[in-house]
């Protein structure tokens, strides 16, 4: 399942062995669906949601952009889980939530993607039931990154990197969490295989 309706803009996509029982292309926010940010199936009373946060980093306007998407995100996630209680919601957050979630906290404190109003954004959404599962598995493990600039060969080498790909679930799916795991070593991209399996 590709969503992807815009050329040059994002794109989201799911390839799944199991057929699911319904397909929701976006969110119903037009700026956002225009890009292609969220795809959603369904698998029973279960909902997988595949989401491309935005980034900020190329300037004033795309940041606003990225608060106001982050804000419409929560309120229809709340709402969503109304109806789908047992939601994964996975992707590039382009956020990284904690100074252990980062290479160098203090010389990214202005950076877009750690600033104080994404990080207190992460601060709301995992205390509203959204729960980051890799540190349910990892809770204290340090230097696990999920992306790395490529401006400058030698950065992942060094592995001066930035945890910004999460899977969450909603509390109904907490105690379901078997394992989580990040994969550095799969070089692709820039960002590297994030992995979360449950027992349902």
């Amino acid at each position: 399942m590709v969503f992807r309706p815009k050329k040059g803009y994002s794109g989201v996509a799911v390839f799944t062995k199991t057929k699911p029982d319904n397909v929701v292309y976006g969110t119903g926010h037009q700026v956002s669906d225009d890009e292609g940010r969220v795809i959603q199936l369904d698998f029973g009373d279960l909902r997988l949601i595949n989401a491309y946060f935005p980034s900020g980093t190329s300037g004033d306007l795309r940041q606003a952009f990225k608060y106001m998407w982050l804000d419409e995100f929560f309120i229809y996630l709340n709402e969503l889980k109304k109806k789908h209680q047992k939601l994964v919601i996975c992707g590039d957050y382009n956020i990284a939530h904690k100074e252990i979630d980062i290479h160098d906290p203090k010389g990214n404190k202005k950076s877009s993607g750690f600033l104080p109003e994404e990080r207190a954004w992460m601060d709301k959404f995992v205390t509203d039931g959204y729960n980051d599962t890799f540190r349910i598995i990892h809770p204290e493990a340090a230097h696990r990154y999920s992306w790395w600039s490529q401006r400058f060969p030698t950065v992942r080498l060094n592995n001066k990197g930035w945890r910004i790909d999460y899977i969450t679930v909603t509390d109904p799916l907490k105690n379901k969490v078997a394992d989580a795991e990040i994969y550095p070593d799969v070089k692709h991209s820039d960002h590297c295989p994030i992995y979360l399996k449950l027992e349902l």
